[in-house]
């Protein structure tokens, strides 16, 4: 996902977006704990989605002060 489609959702769809990620990563890391990845890859994704919705909310706090 891009950083300027991120930009463009609401608050609350990133936060939601943001939960998901969490989850998502939780759980690839449990399993790469039990057996091994498809994609070893995808926990790298899914850090740096978390880092950017982070990013972006921090940005849109900034901006509203």
């Amino acid at each position: 996902m891009k950083a300027s489609e991120i930009r463009e959702m609401s608050a609350e769809q990133r936060q939601s977006l943001l939960k998901e990620t969490i989850d998502k990563l939780y759980k690839l890391r449990i399993q790469a704990n039990m057996e091994r990845l498809d994609s070893p890859s995808e926990v790298q994704k899914a850090k740096k989605l978390i880092a950017q919705i982070k990013t972006i909310q921090k940005e849109a706090v900034q901006a509203e002060t």
